[in-house]
């Protein structure tokens, strides 16, 4: 059992702790990255409703209810692949946010980024304790994704203000 929990531990580790972009098995479409890049677009003033309306109906869903994604491993290539698109929308929403900071708000930033990558990693991954079965791995990815999206929607409100 001890030994069990170890391995599904390490999977979900190593499944968090390299890129979204490197560990779906498949690549989002251009359809994809640009309904959630324009969904972000239209709620980028209201951090919460952006985060209701963008987050998993546009990808993840519709994915995890076609016949490759209803397996719990096709579940979790469906949301790591809404995670890869909106990773790559916070790298770019926290690029464009630095640029816009002075050097105490630009130190203060990257402290608040290390923080939040901690926080995300740290839940996400304690779905493999609480859980301890194939479950774990889907509702960690999709923890990961959703994390992800709510940041990005967050520091492109900042970069609004």
């Amino acid at each position: 059992m001890a030994v069990r929990r170890v391995l599904g531990l390490a999977i979900v580790l190593s499944a968090l702790a390299i890129s979204p972009a490197d560990a779906q098995t498949r690549k989002p479409t251009t359809q994809e990255v640009a309904a959630i890049r324009n969904c972000a677009a239209k709620y980028q003033d209201n951090v919460d409703e952006g985060e209701r309306q963008c987050e998993f109906k546009l990808v993840a869903t519709p994915c995890t209810n076609t016949s490759a994604g209803n397996t719990d491993l096709g579940t979790v290539d469906c949301y790591r692949v809404e995670w890869a698109i909106w990773d790559n929308l916070l790298n770019e929403n926290f690029k464009s946010l630095m640029g816009a900071l002075d050097n105490e708000q630009t130190a203060k930033l990257r402290a608040m980024q290390h923080a939040w990558i901690a926080y995300r990693d740290t839940t996400c991954n304690f779905y493999m304790d609480k859980v301890q079965g194939t479950m774990a791995l889907p509702m960690g990815a999709s923890c990961a994704a959703r994390e992800t999206a709510r940041r990005a929607l967050l520091l492109r409100f900042f970069g609004q203000m």
